[in-house]
């Protein structure tokens, strides 16, 4: 049996008994209203107010005015204290002896101690004067009065005769005492006031003295001073910024040098868009103590984090410091010589590629030449753009060939089609197998080419792969259950790298990879290794900066991760024997030349237009029957003729099981079965594109006729 259940609340009526619809018994429980809402406290409220006092920006703004204009008059004493005691002892001139003496130059050294010792000659003459001054000064004011006085009384008598009144012989001397007795009424009406506002004046001249200086915390400065914009950089501002760093030891040394804490700077000199300063640090600091101060500094410099930069030369105890003018960094520069000379070309061997410019504004250019690459680089970054113009720059070497692996799959190497002879397009799996055998086809053309007679040489074979770190985390098995991605003994891509890296340079078969936020995961450490030029743009950690560059560059001042994410878009940290690096230094920062597509496009058609004519792949077919002869006549495409080895190379790539084994006999047994025999032409042994298409021709017509 069911219960109804009537709810009555307290301080009502309860409701008319309505009439009975059933037999269940009805039960009243009473449920107490909801207590009214209670006040907030005052003592709440009070808070609540103080604390939006408190974080107003009025209210923050007039704290900084009173601890600013009170540390002015505080410190403008001190300023007021230690120019006294400098004036009235030798302690400067013995900062100077020690300031010598630390930086070895004797010479100097005994010139202020010299000057030192003139000093306190003069300091001693003027003691022993002040012996018989008092007494000299008695007889000086009586034998004065004794003439004044006597002055005074004959023009008196002058007077008296001229007068005829006996009376004015004291004329003059009662004038004179007049005189002097307005003066005390004078000083005695206003002493009270002067001294009264005399204190007020004093502390005046303080704040005065102090405000000149600046003589405040940077936090509490004006928004003009504090920001100092375009403020150009001197030793003594150098100095100071090492003084206020928070090292115990740089700041007691530079204390005791004083204002010549100066002689630890070099010559501060234009470089580029900043200027750079050697900075020889005393006994007793470690260079990783300023390196690892770099934002104070910058702060302490009137600079952004990003505008400094410190780095280690090779001289003990020194650190260069490159600063940046104020925004500076922030300012684009130029387009890049690809785009604005049509007529460039590239020597693979010789040239270096037009990358950008250094912090310096001078031009930063890489040699390629028998070089694997890795760039590194949080996501948007600029990664692919920088690894691009590298290629582009490449392509306009005929002689180069291209294995190229897009596995982002958006077009950004779309215009290489016709250029590279494969070209894979994707982020699926799929992508990543077909990725992996192309890699793989590489490792056989490279075995191929190892095994060819001594001297024998070759053309470059740049095998690239974007985004690489979707091959190395991705989880698809072959047939034969070893995975393509991975890092173990078993992995197909893992391996097929660290076979390139192991040998391939030796036959000019480079890898080059892109790669995002490097980790163990996505990038091993066998393959970061295995590059020889490394750079990275933004990254988020300092162990993601080693992994990207190696601890060497890191711990030379290599820090990408402190570069701006979207800010420094375009900017990467490089470590390569590639590229001109400053003496002493283990990585060099540069701001790439940013190429867009329609550019690109435009690079790569003239790179096509030095060649007979690519056709590229776009997939690789593991499961049709092959044509040999209709094969063959894909590879040479539009050109005219085609050496063989270019042929049998591009065969290779085509489909690695079927002709990742061919020599020339196969390729000659194929061609002279069609009857289109390779010949020689200009000494090389080449093969005929009309040949090829008439044998093709033939075979098919002969096929028909046949079957009719």
């Amino acid at each position: 049996m069911s219960e109804n259940v009537v709810h009555l609340h307290k301080h009502t009526n309860p409701p008319v008994e309505p009439a009975p619809v059933d037999t269940a018994p009805t039960v009243l429980t009473v449920v107490p209203d909801a207590p009214p809402a209670r006040p907030v406290p005052l003592w709440v409220r009070s808070g609540r107010a103080v604390k939006t006092a408190v974080t107003h920006e009025r209210t923050r703004s007039a704290g900084r005015a009173v601890v600013r204009h009170g540390l002015y008059t505080f410190n403008g004493g001190r300023i007021a204290a230690r120019r006294a005691w400098d004036g009235r002892t030798g302690s400067r001139y013995e900062r100077m002896i020690r300031a010598a003496e630390a930086a070895g130059n004797l010479e100097a050294a005994e010139e202020w101690e010299e000057r030192l010792q003139r000093f306190r000659a003069a300091r001693h003459h003027r003691r022993m004067d002040l012996l018989h001054s008092p007494v000299d000064a008695a007889k000086g004011v009586a034998v004065g009065a004794g003439m004044s006085v006597g002055v005074l009384v004959a023009l008196g008598v002058v007077l008296a005769i001229s007068t005829g009144e006996v009376g004015d012989v004291v004329t003059p001397l009662s004038a004179t005492i007049d005189f002097i007795a307005l003066l005390i009424r004078i000083v005695q009406v206003v002493w009270g006031p002067a001294v009264t506002i005399g204190p007020f004046l004093a502390l005046l001249a303080l704040w005065s003295v102090g405000r000149k200086q600046h003589a405040a915390p940077q936090w509490a400065l004006p928004a003009n001073v504090r920001s100092g914009e375009g403020e150009p950089i001197t030793p003594s501002i150098v100095v100071k910024a090492l003084r206020d760093l928070g090292v115990p030891a740089l700041a007691r040394a530079i204390k005791e040098m004083g204002d010549a804490g100066a002689s630890m700077l070099g010559p501060i000199t234009i470089a580029g868009c900043g200027v750079e300063v050697d900075v020889t640090l005393p006994s007793g600091v470690s260079t990783n103590e300023v390196q690892a101060k770099r934002r104070k500094l910058a702060e302490n410099l009137t600079r952004h984090e990003h505008e400094v930069f410190i780095t280690i030369p090779q001289a003990a105890r020194t650190v260069r410091l490159w600063i940046a003018d104020s925004g500076a960094l922030d300012e684009p520069i130029g387009p890049s010589p690809l785009v604005t000379d049509e007529t460039m070309t590239a020597d693979y061997k010789k040239g270096k590629a037009p990358w950008g410019q250094d912090l310096r504004g001078d031009a930063a250019a890489l040699s390629l030449y028998q070089r694997h690459l890795l760039i590194t680089g949080l996501s948007n970054q600029g990664k692919t753009v920088a690894l691009r113009s590298l290629a582009l720059w490449l392509s306009l070497d005929k002689s180069v060939q291209f294995l190229m692996g897009d596995l982002k799959g958006v077009g950004d190497w779309a215009m290489f089609d016709g250029l590279a002879t494969t070209l894979i397009q994707g982020p699926t799996d799929e992508h990543v197998i077909q990725v992996t055998e192309m890699v793989e086809s590489a490792v056989d053309e490279m075995n191929r080419r190892i095994q060819a007679p001594p001297g024998t040489t070759f053309p470059p074979l740049i095998v690239l792969v974007d985004e690489a770190q979707v091959a190395f985390m991705c989880p698809a098995k072959d047939e034969d259950k070893r995975p393509y991605g991975g890092s173990k003994a078993n992995s197909r891509y893992f391996m097929a790298v660290r076979k390139i890296h192991n040998q391939g340079r030796a036959v000019n078969v480079l890898m080059w990879q892109g790669t995002q936020d490097p980790t163990n995961e996505n990038l091993p450490k066998l393959v970061r290794e295995g590059a020889h030029t490394r750079a990275s743009l933004a990254l988020g950690t300092e162990s993601q900066a080693r992994m990207a560059l190696g601890d060497k560059a890191v711990d030379g001042g290599a820090a990408p991760n402190l570069l701006r994410p979207g800010l420094d878009r375009g900017t990467l940290v490089v470590a390569s024997d590639g590229i001109t690096i400053p003496a002493g230094q283990s990585s060099i920062t540069v701001r790439t030349h940013y190429i867009d597509d329609d550019a690109a496009t435009a690079i790569t058609d003239r790179a096509k237009a030095l060649r007979d004519g690519v056709t590229t792949l776009l997939a690789i077919d593991r499961t049709e029957e092959r044509d040999p002869l209709a094969d063959i006549a894909a590879v040479i495409g539009d050109a005219t003729r085609v050496r063989t080895k270019d042929v049998l190379a591009r065969l290779a790539t085509r489909n690695p099981s079927a002709y990742g084994e061919w020599s020339f006999i196969d390729l000659k047994r194929v061609l002279d079965d069609a009857g289109a025999e390779p010949y020689k032409s200009d000494g090389v042994m080449v093969v005929s594109r009309d040949r090829v298409a008439r044998a093709l021709t033939n075979r098919d017509t002969n096929g028909s006729a046949s079957a009719e």
